[in-house]
């Protein structure tokens, strides 16, 4: 039976492994007792969250929906803007299909969504310049009104992104969306995990506390829809867009290509010119070239890379097959325990301080952006509800399946896309 209503949460770097912990809590074992589960999903590659999201609501690989990382590459910038814009999206999003047919939809938080033609929207955006203005940016990306109204009444949870200051706002600004306005699809998007797993590593006392938070906000929402009267004609889907790896080293690539002449700076360390230049995906990396078809610095790079822990080392059609960004001309996997970073001084490999993780040295404990064939780094998917069987439980699934089969539950199709419903799942 197809779903009148939908509720899509991402639970953001919650894992397989988090949720045979989940799954003893009340509400994550209610979801699952009463729906679908997919219990190691591969994701995307970059596994990156701005990617990952796309592809979700596309059924696409990043190297076809354009959303080839979190972040705008251009040259010397290193405190870039994000993918913040529908615009950038080619193709449909299960919210363009879903207003097609005359649904309302609801997105809080979702990346990607700016600018979005979406009836309630409230999308993740950030001040990450000197001269950007939070307010301003929100405002004019998202339904102002509503924006308005949903800060007025719970803006005072928030503390920039710091958690769970935000994710309490975020699951305030649902159950309110709810029981007020009852969207026929709504995207949520919460960061708890994420955000503390870069701070604090993969697992530990934060993180327990953080899936805890995770599990009494579904139960919230869960609340909200009865008390609006819809539960019994909803659809609810929990699930991750990537996982985490612990991480003590980065590799400061940009480093090493100024050092060997094919970048070159000022004083100040404008970027005057380069060769290669590397592009940090965090557990991977993209490498641009000025010139394309320079294969003597391309050669050059790659004997760099012989001396660096490097995991394998992807160039020209095999990047575009496995997701990545066409118009890079190497991309890289790093070793475990290691990760890339962008800047353009200092040692080449660096230990990782204390002091600095969670600054703006972009210095993290665990991370994402590695390859979905790393071992033991999968996310998870779980359908409850109107369209989806009780009681299965599917041990391996794909990213890229989750937005026809969301798709196929709120009675859409997606034209031209890379992954297929799970029929095995549906009750349809």
């Amino acid at each position: 039976m197809e779903s009148k209503y939908m509720v899509v949460i991402s639970f953001d770097a919650v894992s397989s492994e988090d949720v045979e912990v989940l799954k003893n809590l009340p509400n994550f074992k209610k979801l699952i007792e009463n729906g679908s589960w997919i219990k190691r999903v591969d994701s995307i590659y970059p596994t990156l969250t701005y990617p990952a999201h796309t592809t979700i609501v596309t059924g696409k690989y990043p190297s076809n929906h354009g959303i080839i990382d979190n972040t705008v590459f251009k040259v010397g910038d290193f405190l870039p803007n994000w993918y913040w814009y529908r615009n950038k999206i080619k193709g449909d999003t299960l919210y363009d299909l879903a207003r097609d047919k005359g649904l309302t939809t609801c997105s809080l938080l979702w990346p990607v969504t700016g600018k979005a033609k979406i009836t309630y929207n409230m999308p993740e955006i950030f001040a990450v310049k000197p001269y950007q203005h939070q307010l301003f940016m929100s405002a004019g990306a998202g339904s102002l009104g509503f924006q308005l109204d949903i800060n007025k009444r719970f803006g005072n949870l928030r503390k920039g992104i710091e958690q769970p200051y935000l994710d309490n706002f975020v699951i305030e600004a649902a159950k309110y969306t709810i029981k007020k306005y009852a969207p026929n699809l709504m995207l949520i998007h919460f960061t708890d995990v994420d955000t503390n797993r870069h701070h604090y590593g993969y697992s530990n006392k934060v993180i327990d506390d953080a899936l805890l938070r995770h599990d009494i906000r579904l139960g919230e929402i869960i609340g909200a829809l009865k008390e609006r009267g819809i539960y019994d004609e909803c659809t609810i889907v929990a699930l991750g867009d990537h996982s985490h790896l612990d991480a003590s080293k980065v590799i400061k690539l940009n480093a090493l290509f100024r050092k060997e002449g094919l970048i070159k700076i000022n004083e100040k360390g404008k970027v005057l010119d380069y060769k290669g230049i590397c592009k940090s995906l965090d557990g991977s990396c993209y490498i641009y070239l000025k010139d394309k078809n320079d294969n003597k610095t391309i050669e050059k790079i790659k004997a760099l890379l012989k001396s660096l822990p490097v995991d394998f080392i992807l160039e020209g059609e095999e990047i575009g097959k496995s997701g990545g960004d066409m118009e890079a001309s190497l991309m890289i996997e790093a070793n475990l325990d290691y990760y890339f970073v962008d800047d353009i001084d200092g040692e080449i490999i660096d230990e990782i301080k204390d002091e600095e993780v969670g600054v703006k040295a972009h210095r993290h404990k665990a991370t994402h952006g590695y390859s979905p064939k790393k071992e033991n780094y999968t996310t998870f998917f779980i359908g409850s509800g109107r369209g989806f069987k009780n009681g299965v439980v599917i041990d391996k699934g794909n990213l890229i399946n989750h937005g026809p089969t969301l798709a196929k539950v709120l009675g859409l199709k997606f034209n031209d896309i890379d992954g297929e419903a799970v029929e095995e799942i549906l009750n349809i």
